[in-house]
């Protein structure tokens, strides 16, 4: 496989995983609720995410409320919005890097500027997969160590929603994605620079006829 498939495929893995940020983010799935001991059988599953909380009844109606204020928000809930948020405009400033300096595209001329800027591009969906993953975690955290707390009722317990799958993947294509990026553009930083072939003057000897030395 050639540097520049390498290189698309990379890109097309990072912006994958863009997306599943931002469907992640949007989602309400972060954590539901937990059927356990009295709450085996209810007639409604409570969502929760990081914009809003639904209620799906039994009859498959659902019913979703924005948070009304923000500061009241737990820490979790704020530091997911601020990450996932910047992770999806640093996401696109990624996108635009990378197809600037992309073998494919001829924004710029071939050299080491241009494999610097993808190694950038690589290098800012490397962060986005790191920054996202910090909520992600933090909340898995929460989650689990209340479901295993005796303290807890079991019917504030709660089970670790889709969304946070989604966006576990979604890191994972953000690295994988960066780091094809740049091993990809790192190896190939030199392979623009051709050498330059010299050849000396032919100048015509004495009798009048080039000398043999001087062709290259």
């Amino acid at each position: 496989m050639t540097s520049a498939a390498v290189e698309i495929l990379g890109l097309g893995l990072g912006i994958l995983g863009w997306v599943g940020v931002i469907l992640a983010c949007g989602l309400p799935m972060w954590q539901g609720s937990a059927f356990i001991d009295v709450n085996i059988v209810v007639a409604q599953t409570i969502w929760e995410g990081l914009w809003m909380n639904c209620v799906v009844q039994s009859t498959g109606q659902m019913q979703c409320k924005v948070y009304d204020s923000i500061l009241a928000l737990p820490p979790e809930v704020q530091a997911g919005r601020a990450l996932t948020v910047i992770v999806a405009l640093l996401g696109l400033v990624a996108l635009m890097v990378t197809v600037v300096g992309a073998q494919c595209t001829n924004c710029i001329r071939p050299g080491k500027m241009k494999s610097r800027i993808v190694i950038a591009g690589g290098a800012i969906y490397i962060l986005c997969g790191v920054l996202v993953l910090i909520p992600l975690c933090w909340f898995a955290n929460i989650v689990i160590s209340d479901f295993y707390d005796p303290t807890v009722p079991s019917s504030q317990k709660r089970e670790m929603g889709a969304a946070l799958y989604i966006g576990w993947a979604a890191t994972a294509l953000l690295l994988f994605g960066g780091c094809l990026i740049c091993c990809c553009s790192c190896s190939q930083r030199d392979e623009t620079s051709f050498p330059v072939k010299y050849s000396a003057p032919r100048r015509p000897t004495s009798n009048g006829e080039y000398d043999k030395k001087n062709y290259v």
